[in-house]
């Protein structure tokens, strides 16, 4: 099996329509068998989503790729979700992302230089090593290396859907958390243990000490990496406001990305996952305001009115994942058609040590949640 990471020959791809691409994907999946598994995100658009053999948030694609058989995994999603794929399956399988620019803009918002620098200067202002005092937890939007990071640490991995548990872990064995790098779930996760917010600091990586004092520091309980989601930022309280106003009978439901004050204003907050099942379990007639992904909502939205639930998207401007939208037709067919040709293009191969490291922090989050 030859490995590329780029090929010149895609380029021809780029001419093909959506529909021909449906087309040859459909034929080269049926060439592959289960030689191949396809693992889409919820956000996936929907030209790609509807050739997914499973589909799920990252917590249950996490598992999905710890438990696939297939030989390839070819994950619809973005950069570290195809990592943690590579981690979590076994030595003999090949992890593949269909286009290597589908990444995430909140993941990158924290490197491991910048992390490492903000442990080190926690041990310089606590006066000791920082693991006496301080649990590492990641968001699993992270790249391999910041699990791994907390994989050496006692820390551990977290998502939206188990944020909750993972924190009260954390705090049974020390009394601080770094939380990176979404601020805004760390926060959400602090309230739902009944922190006040005071006791919950931004640590901002681009200034010293993370532009805090010694006594903030101190006297905090998780520090929050000053990070966000490109596409949940976008929710305001405003829109909740303007909903209810409009039609008081309606739910409002919001993704723990979005900033504090639209999920306290919110009904319902939680994941993915979570957003599906409660409207999909909800009573006929009703009507929802969603906070989320436009790929997620729009399709929910058709899911469910045949019961005449009405789905509305909460941002009055369209705000999708952008990078995993990279991941097209195009790219899928180029990729699966080069597998069937005994090629592997875009391979995500995490480094051995690193991805020990990684999987430890993975398997506590697994183990506990």
């Amino acid at each position: 099996m030859q490995t590329i990471a780029f090929n010149p020959s895609f380029d021809r791809y780029n001419t093909l329509s959506d529909a021909e691409c449906e087309e040859r994907i459909r034929a080269a999946r049926a060439k592959l068998g289960k030689k191949a598994v396809l693992l889409c995100h919820h956000y996936q658009r929907a030209d790609v989503y509807q050739h997914a053999d499973l589909t799920g948030d990252s917590l249950k694609l996490s598992r999905l790729a710890a438990q696939a058989e297939s030989d390839y995994i070819v994950f619809c999603g973005v950069h570290f979700m195809a990592e943690v794929a590579d981690i979590m399956s076994k030595p003999n399988q090949i992890a593949i992302l269909p286009d290597l620019a589908a990444g995430c803009s909140m993941a990158d918002m924290a490197n491991l230089a910048k992390v490492t620098r903000a442990w080190r200067e926690l041990g310089e202002v606590l006066g000791e090593d920082p693991a006496n005092q301080v649990t590492p937890v990641t968001y699993i939007n992270s790249a391999a290396d910041l699990k791994a990071f907390c994989g050496e640490r006692g820390g551990i991995v977290c998502t939206s859907s188990n944020a909750r548990t993972i924190a009260e872990w954390a705090f049974a064995r020390r009394p601080k958390v770094l939380f990176f790098p979404d601020q805004h779930l760390g926060r959400w996760t602090g309230h739902q243990l009944g922190m006040p917010l005071i006791d919950m600091v931004v640590w901002d990586p681009d200034l010293e000490y993370g532009g805090l004092t010694p006594e903030q520091i101190k006297n905090a309980k998780i520090l929050l990496w000053k990070g966000h989601c490109s596409v949940h930022q976008m929710f305001q309280k405003s829109h909740i406001d303007a909903f209810r106003a409009k039609h008081p009978e309606g739910i409002v439901i919001a993704h723990p990305e979005c900033n504090f004050e639209v999920c306290a204003a919110s009904d319902h907050v939680g994941s993915t996952e979570h957003i599906v099942k409660t409207i999909k379990e909800a009573p006929k007639g009703t009507r929802w305001l969603v906070g989320t992904e436009l790929n997620l909502v729009e399709r929910l939205a058709r899911e469910v009115a045949p019961d005449d639930k009405i789905v509305q998207f909460m941002a009055t401007t369209i705000c999708m994942c952008s990078t995993m939208q990279r991941i097209d037709p195009q790219h899928l067919a180029w990729t699966l058609e080069n597998l069937v040709e005994g090629k592997v293009v875009n391979r995500i191969s995490v480094p051995a040590h690193e991805a020990e490291l990684a999987r430890l922090a993975l398997d506590r989050m697994l183990a506990v949640s």
